[in-house]
């Protein structure tokens, strides 16, 4: 049997084919708002004044700078458990301190430790042979212990700078912004949305560009802080040992 010509069925297949077409066109096409969109970073950099572009300026360095510091002292503390544990692996087995020490990497600063720990129990002689020598052996390991420290805390500084004040730089921006749009208002004589998006989402912008600046910081400046004060234990712990074998062989390191 020949199957009957349905015409409803024709035209409702047309109809959906011509739909389908239509939304496909309309998903392709571009949007010609999101083509020129005068809010955005592009508009924020074009249409601002020197304030705004300064604001944007320091913040951007800001947290390039941050990011500097975080990546180095990254690599700087993964370099200090490297040399903790040739520390451990190689100077210990050593057959005195001097033959341990150089053992060491040159730039390790376990080897720097050792180094004054024997650099003050050579040099108890004269006025210093005064010092009881156990007081002095101390005071020369702690210096250097301190001295490490203190290399080991270089850039936290920045880091605690930028956490702390970004979010106001971000601020000001926000009130310049909001400054910009209320002298706007004031000489065009109306309140329209056209003259007040722009400077108010400039300002909004520079909210959300001081956040994005800050919380990195203050993340990486208290995990760098928790990684330096385990890195640190192995540094003090170190500095003990060797006190005590100093002592042990005085006269005969």
């Amino acid at each position: 049997m020949s199957k009957k010509y349905n015409p409803s069925f024709f035209c409702a297949f047309v109809l959906m084919s011509q739909l389908l077409s239509t939304s496909a066109l309309a998903q392709t096409s571009p949007d010609p708002a999101s083509l020129d969109n005068p809010y955005g970073l592009g508009a924020l950099w074009a249409q601002g004044d020197w304030v705004a572009k300064g604001t944007l300026l320091i913040l951007v360095l800001m947290s390039m700078a941050s990011w500097y510091v975080i990546f180095t002292k990254f690599m700087e503390q993964t370099k200090m458990w490297r040399f903790a544990k040739d520390a451990q692996n190689t100077f210990w087995s050593a057959g005195s301190v001097r033959q341990g020490a150089d053992a060491l990497d040159e730039n390790s600063p376990f080897r720097f430790i050792a180094e004054k720990g024997l650099e003050g129990a050579s040099k108890h002689t004269g006025l210093l042979g005064a010092i009881n020598f156990n007081d002095w052996v101390t005071m020369g390991i702690q210096r250097a212990i301190n001295n490490v420290q203190s290399r080991m805390q270089d850039g936290l500084a920045l880091l605690a700078t930028v956490g702390s004040t970004a979010p106001f730089v971000g601020l000001f921006g926000t009130v310049w912004g909001i400054y910009n749009a209320l002298v706007k208002i004031g000489m065009s004589g109306q309140a329209s949305i056209d003259k007040v998006a722009g400077p108010v989402g400039e300002s909004l912008i520079m909210t959300a560009i001081g956040l994005a600046v800050a919380v990195p910081a203050v993340l990486g400046y208290n995990w760098l802080v928790r990684r330096n004060k385990s890195v640190m234990e192995d540094v003090n712990a170190f500095g003990s040992d060797l006190h005590a074998v100093l002592l042990g062989t005085h006269g005969n390191a």
